[in-house]
């Protein structure tokens, strides 16, 4: 036995499980890569289906998003059967323990749970291999987000 905390990965679906999803972005996102807060959270967090990684001993340490319908329109071409995957972090303790591959799948089992066929991920550029190594493939040109570099990438679900 290694020692290291076993952990769960669930749908957000109570406020304190939200509220922990937005404690590990902010410790990710706005703590460690500087992004402002006041971009870090937008109107989509309100109908996203947010997941949650959980160690056994109740501290969180991941989340990530999905968004469907008209709110992944602008982030997937606006076609409705593909998911937006967004928002994925997993606190620096957590890193190497398959935290986000966990994260990933439990956002593509909700994608499929309401009949999406793809999702669609704005991956910054440095974690493109980890991606790639899930199955989701690169499109279009690199770009800006919050100031770091990002590549379009997506992938079909197997029902």
């Amino acid at each position: 036995m290694s020692g290291t905390p076993a952990y769960v990965v669930r749908v957000a679906e109570h406020p304190a499980d939200r509220e922990a999803c937005f404690a590990v972005r902010k410790e990710v996102f706005v703590g460690e890569q500087g992004v402002p807060e006041d971009i870090e959270y937008d109107a989509h967090d309100a109908g996203a289906v947010h997941v949650l990684a959980v160690r056994e001993d109740g501290v969180p340490i991941g989340a990530g998003r999905l968004l469907y319908g008209a709110e992944a329109a602008a982030k997937t071409g606006g076609d409705p059967s593909v998911g937006s995957l967004g928002r994925l972090a997993v606190t620096r303790r957590a890193r190497g323990l398959g935290v986000g591959a966990a994260l990933v799948r439990a956002v593509e089992d909700a994608a499929r749970a309401r009949g999406l066929t793809a999702v669609d991920l704005h991956a910054q550029t440095h974690a493109l291999g980890f991606y790639e190594r899930l199955g989701y493939r690169a499109y279009g040109p690199e770009f800006p987000d919050a100031g770091i570099p990002h590549r379009a990438m997506r992938r079909a679900l197997q029902r």
